[in-house]
């Protein structure tokens, strides 16, 4: 691969409906033995993925290098049908996450002047935001500047010109107190918002994540919140509504702890809310347990190479969804 350009490719005519900002990055994992792998990740570029493996017309937008691990990433998107039209290769050092497995998830960010940081909303193709029906926001493309102030104003101006926005933020040690101002405005303006209870314990440095639900709430109560639990399933919150699914009982996802199985869940509500908008929210819970459920069948525990949670077989995420049972929450 090192040595071989990629050529833009447009793969459809059509611009995509769905577009997804944040950070995209290389993990690089060393293993017990020493050895080092590479893994493309980044929470809001796996939501565009697993969109465009459920049949969405999806781009992630953002700056990557042109070295061989830009080169990786724009291979991965190739291989994934995303829109490359959305997709910004400069001349700038990669984002990378050195990570031991033994010691995973976080890692070792390294990214000084990187390439995601020189991402140009206005380099976006023409007539983009005509044919945008959902943007997704969250990840560290939120936290580090100047990226993060150019985002934020997108996303804002997308929701002043009527489009649907998702939020999800996730936790990392640099969303400090600094990152509370941010917080606050992408939940208020934001239509769907995905947290977990560990990142909500981070986001509002409490040991009980209902705070953080709660304020949430306050900021926005109009929002859907999706609250992802891992094995334990989902709950959805809409104003005074609750409900909560577990997944499906499948040997395949007996135990399983994969990681980025949030980002499919995401996907699957994000995508049943943008084909069926009018639909009860009972039914967008079940796609999105059985779009992290589909997720979990071809996932293991965190290992190498890295599990690809974002590869969603549309007739196995429907079929999941049908199997889904939702209760109301107390």
């Amino acid at each position: 691969m090192a040595g071989m350009p990629y050529t833009p490719t447009m793969l459809h005519p059509d611009l995509a409906r769905f577009v997804s900002f944040g950070e995209v990055r290389i993990d690089l994992v060393r293993a017990g033995d020493g050895s080092w792998r590479s893994a493309c990740a980044g929470s809001p570029w796996q939501v565009a993925m697993a969109m465009s493996s459920l049949g969405e017309l999806s781009a992630y937008g953002g700056a990557i290098s042109s070295d061989l691990f830009g080169q990786e990433v724009w291979a991965a998107c190739t291989d994934a049908h995303l829109d490359l039209r959305y997709l910004q290769q400069l001349p700038r050092p990669p984002l990378l996450n050195f990570i031991d497995a033994d010691e995973a998830p976080e890692g070792f960010f390294v990214g000084a002047d990187s390439a995601d940081l020189h991402f140009r909303p206005e380099g976006l193709p023409a007539g983009w935001v005509k044919a945008l029906r959902w943007a997704h926001f969250g990840g560290l493309g939120l936290v580090r500047q100047p990226q993060a102030q150019r985002l934020e104003a997108l996303a804002a101006g997308l929701k002043a010109e009527g489009k649907k926005i998702s939020y999800a933020p996730g936790f990392r040690t640099l969303m400090d107190s600094r990152y509370d101002d941010c917080l606050e405005r992408m939940c208020r303006l934001a239509d769907v918002i995905k947290v977990s209870p560990a990142e909500l314990c981070g986001l509002f440095r409490t040991a009980d994540y209902h705070s953080g639900l709660a304020q949430i709430g306050a900021w926005n109560s109009g929002a859907y919140v999706l609250l992802t639990r891992g094995a334990q399933g989902a709950t959805l919150y809409s104003g005074t509504g609750e409900w909560h699914a577990a997944p499906p009982q499948l040997e395949d996802i007996a135990g399983k702890t994969a990681l980025g199985l949030g980002d499919a869940a995401a996907a699957g509500l994000l995508l049943s809310l943008m084909r069926e908008p009018a639909a009860a929210a009972e039914q967008h819970l079940r796609w999105a347990v059985a779009a992290a459920s589909a997720a979990c069948t071809a996932c293991s525990d965190y290992a190498l190479p890295r599990a690809q949670p974002w590869t969603l077989p549309p007739a196995l995420v429907a079929t999941l969804a049908a199997s889904v049972r939702v209760l109301p929450g107390e």
